[in-house]
């Protein structure tokens, strides 16, 4: 039987919950993730800030250089959540075979509920509708039939598009796209296989497997078969999760401090928002670099209890990267958290324990001032210390 997958990508998702909230931001540059001049990143941006070169990850101070007459907003986490849960509701009255990618995106196999291309392809329509009456959001649906090509797909027409790419015609659609559209083919990759001269996806395609396979390893074999529009991996149902985890790839690599801590924050963040709405509490932290020769290396280390607070992520990492950075000098591609060894917090916490009552309450304060203010609202003392210091003095 022929799969039908569906990658659904909500388009500027902070952006669009937040001018749900506040349509007078509509078509104008609006950047999520706090005040410029902050030490913060940028967390989401408008299509209109992403003309000036604003993207993901960037610290505040050089997007608002780039885009000063910018909106910039702090992070809602719990707006987005919402509007998240809502949204793969809504795909789950579609198909139950679904696998959340993050709060804004996800695959969908169809494959049960259609028996051909005009009638995946009108489904997907009838999603994006949906999305747009039922929750105000625009999406962009990719359709193929495996999860890289619907990846791929999704984001071939952006914003609020739709591709289709029918069965048997995976390589061709494929053939032509630059290099780094290829999930997985980052800048370095692509400078690897630039060596090879190989600049498209086409061909990559084209080469042997002992080729790529010298240049880049084993990973090299599996992108060689998504390059040609062959991936068998199934979509996976979400159950419980056994970890959470952040990471991203910066632009250009980087062993600027400020950055790496900035970005550090703002992915804990994340994961303790992440574990609070799953009612769990993590036991382990772990680090992952990856450097600019694409060595990947992961570091761990254990909490004395079980928690879901962000600056307890954040501290445990940090000191995990002083240790890393202090023993090698190689810029960092890639920077990523994971929180594991999972328990709600029934387990760890007496139900009597004014402390464990007091605890509770703490987070949950801090959740709702990070949600109405911005995650740099309250920050730890050490913090306000550190950025006193280093600010210019009088003499």
């Amino acid at each position: 039987m022929t799969r039908f997958i569906f990658h659904v990508d909500l388009d500027a998702f902070f952006v669009a919950v937040e001018q749900l909230h506040n349509p007078s931001l509509r078509g104008k540059p609006v950047i999520v993730g706090g005040q410029p001049g902050s030490r913060g990143v940028v967390s989401a941006a408008s299509y209109e800030a992403r003309e000036y070169g604003v993207r993901s990850a960037m610290p505040l101070i050089q997007a608002q250089r780039l885009c000063p007459q910018a909106v910039f907003l702090p992070v809602h986490y719990s707006r987005y959540a919402q509007a998240s849960k809502q949204f793969m509701m809504l795909l789950e009255t579609l198909s139950a075979r679904l696998e959340p990618l993050g709060l804004d995106e996800a695959f969908l196999d169809v494959s049960s509920v259609v028996t051909g291309t005009g009638e995946a392809a009108a489904l997907a329509q009838a999603l994006k509708r949906r999305v747009s009456d039922e929750l105000g959001l625009c999406c962009s649906v990719g359709v193929a039939t495996c999860k890289t090509v619907a990846k791929v797909a999704s984001d071939f027409d952006k914003p609020d598009g739709l591709t289709v790419v029918p069965p048997g015609e995976e390589a061709s659609f494929l053939a032509p796209l630059e290099i780094r559209k290829l999930p997985g083919a980052g800048r370095k990759t692509a400078e690897c296989l630039g060596d090879l001269g190989v600049h498209t996806i086409g061909q990559l395609a084209s080469l042997r497997e002992g080729v790529v396979r010298n240049k880049l390893g084993r990973y090299g074999d599996l992108l060689l078969q998504h390059a040609r529009g062959i991936d068998t991996s199934e979509v996976e149902p979400r159950g419980e999760p056994r970890s959470v985890s952040r990471e991203t790839t910066f632009q250009i690599d980087s062993r600027d401090i400020t950055t790496l801590y900035s970005v550090l924050r703002a992915m804990s963040e994340e994961v303790a928002q992440d574990l609070r709405t799953h009612r769990k509490r993590a036991g382990t932290v772990t680090l992952k670099l990856r450097y600019q020769d694409f060595q990947t290396v992961t570091r761990q280390t254990t909490l004395k209890k079980h928690s879901a607070d962000a600056n307890e992520f954040f501290l445990a990492a940090r000191d995990l990267l002083q240790r890393l950075l202090s023993v090698d000098e190689r810029l960092v591609r890639l920077i990523g958290i994971r929180t594991s060894r999972l328990c709600g917090p029934e387990h760890q916490l007496g139900m009597f324990s004014s402390d464990a009552a007091r605890l509770q309450n703490l987070e949950r304060v801090i959740t709702e001032i990070h949600d109405r203010y911005g995650p740099d609202s309250i920050r730890p003392l050490s913090d306000r210390k550190r950025s006193r210091d280093s600010s210019p003095r009088k003499t």
